[in-house]
Order: C-alpha cells, then sequence, then structure tokens
C-alpha cells in the first residue's frame, strides 16, 4: 500500500496566519508584530502623542507562542505554556547617553531590557520588588479590537498601561518591553520573561507628566 505523507505548515502573516504547503513551497514569512504609540498627560490631563512607532516580537516571546499554540511546555526553553502577558517594563538603556534621540532598535536575541529602571517603591499594584524598588507595572486593560484589513474579526489585542506621576521621576526613558509571568497579582516575584521591546527617542519623566503605553498586538 503507497502512503503519501502530507505536511503543512502554519506562519504568521501580515495580520493573519498563513497556511501553505511544502509542495507549494514558502513565498514569504512574516513574523508576529505589534505597534506602539505613547501619549503624555501633562497636570492639567492636556495630552499628545510623542512616539508611534513597530516594536519587535522578540525570539523569547515567538517561543512562548509555540507552547500556548500547542498547549505543551517546550523542554528546550525555561518557558511554560501557562505564562501570559501581565507586566510592563521600561527603562534607560535603549539610546546612547550622547544621542539620546537615536534609539538603538532591539534585537531578536534579546532577552530583557538594556537597563531596566524602576516604577518606585510604595506601590500596591505593582511587581518585582528589588532593591526597595519595584520593575513590573501592571496593565490598565487588555482589551480586543476589530481589524478592518482582515474582514473586522477581532486580531488585535490592545494593551494600555498608565505611568502615573510617581512612577520613574528624574529617569530618561527611552525603552520599554512587554513581560510574560506566571502571575498578574500585586507583588509578584517573578520570574518574568520579556516578551516584546521597542526603543523610542529620550522621554524625560517628571512628576508633572503620565505616559500613556498603547501597545497593540497583531495577530
Amino acid at each position: 500500500m503507497e502512503t503519501t505523507i502530507i505536511n503543512s505548515k502554519d506562519y504568521y502573516g501580515d495580520n493573519c496566519l498563513k497556511d501553505v504547503t511544502e509542495n507549494v513551497g514558502i513565498l514569504e514569512r512574516l513574523d508576529p508584530h505589534g505597534y506602539v504609540e505613547i501619549f503624555e498627560k501633562d497636570e492639567n490631563g492636556e495630552g499628545n502623542k510623542l512616539v508611534g512607532k513597530s516594536n519587535l516580537v522578540l525570539y523569547l516571546g515567538r517561543e512562548w507562542i509555540a507552547e500556548r499554540l500547542a498547549n505543551i511546555d517546550n523542554p528546550n526553553t525555561t518557558l511554560t505554556r501557562d505564562m501570559f502577558l501581565s507586566w510592563l517594563g521600561v527603562g534607560t538603556g535603549g539610546a546612547l547617553i550622547g544621542d539620546p534621540l537615536n534609539p538603538i532598535s532591539p534585537n531578536s536575541n534579546d532577552n530583557s531590557l538594556t537597563t531596566e529602571t524602576n516604577f518606585n517603591a510604595t506601590g500596591t499594584t505593582y511587581a518585582d520588588f528589588r532593591g526597595g524598588f519595584y520593575y513590573k507595572h501592571p496593565f490598565d486593560s487588555i482589551t480586543f479590537e476589530q481589524d478592518a484589513q482582515n474582514n473586522n474579526k477581532y486580531l488585535i489585542i490592545n494593551i494600555t498601561t498608565t505611568i502615573g506621576t510617581d512612577d520613574c521621576n528624574g529617569a530618561n526613558i527611552n525603552e520599554a518591553g512587554l513581560f510574560i509571568s506566571t502571575s498578574n497579582d500585586p507583588a509578584f516575584a517573578g520570574p518574568f520573561n520579556i516578551f516584546s521591546k521597542i526603543t523610542f527617542p529620550t522621554i524625560v519623566k517628571s512628576d508633572t507628566r503620565q505616559l500613556v503605553f498603547v501597545w497593540y498586538i497583531y495577530v
């Protein structure tokens, strides 16, 4: 009896999953991606957009996606399938000190922010307490949005986080990342693994400014 083997592969495409067979060949491969907007709110509540650019979903994040899809832990990674998107981190290592408006592009091999900075010492909803300070900020909300380019299907995840007037004051912020963990409970100690990362022109944080991160993930 003759046996025919059919191999099929799914790849993330531009706002969709692309299904290809070995017989057809892979014409293109586009990876999971996202887009980040950062808004400023001053002490009067007035705001404007400071940043709008694509982020990079890192290899760590893509390995985690594979485990989630298969619902199997990969013994070759330190990730587990019960992790989920749960925290925001920010840092000051996304640009050279002498060139603060020229961000350094993240690399897919990055497994952390370059120089993570703390939010504050007294927050009751934060996590990752080290050296007297909290380094992970909870999300305000996660919502699903329709993708107009794909028949208005709910293929966009919107993660919004507000960095308040008590957070990161005096820091020159120029990098941020979404982190996965097994808990979003306050004071959770980890582990934390970075999912995606963005760098941007330096923003000087003060107690008169709030920064609102709106992070879109397209699937």
